[in-house]
């Protein structure tokens, strides 16, 4: 059926204004499954190097550094440079507490930027 001559380029306006609603939305998701992984990712780094400087043998420093090596090996160097550690106490027990701060970028490409902070605790191991 031939279109009519009143009906001549719909398709593209039609187009045009569906995209203009999907692509925010695709973006907006992309933004905050970014977020989170980045989120996962650090918590994880941070737990593992509280635990490890935790140990007998390790101190705080221990874990900072651990806790970088591994932030660095799964995301960009530049989220690793936020990373402390210290002794604090828990329940009245030695602890270890590793603290990860970053400014996750939006989309990875700057604009509006999320913080996050991060940490992960490990009570010290005793003789």
């Amino acid at each position: 059926m031939p279109a009519r001559h009143g009906q001549r380029g719909a398709a593209v306006v039609d187009f045009v204004l569906v995209l203009v609603l999907l692509v925010p939305v695709f973006l907006g998701v992309l933004q905050v499954a970014l977020v989170l992984f980045v989120r996962n990712t650090l918590t994880a780094a941070a737990s593992e190097g509280a635990r490890y400087a935790a140990t007998l043998d390790r101190g705080p420093s221990d874990g900072a550094a651990r806790t970088r090596r591994q932030i660095d090996g799964v995301l960009a160097g530049r989220y690793a440079k936020g990373v402390t550690a210290h002794e604090i106490t828990i329940n009245g027990a030695p602890a270890v507490e590793v603290t990860v701060h970053v400014v996750v970028p939006a989309l990875g490409i700057g604009g509006p930027a999320v913080v996050l902070y991060v940490s992960g605790h490990a009570v010290e191991e005793q003789r």
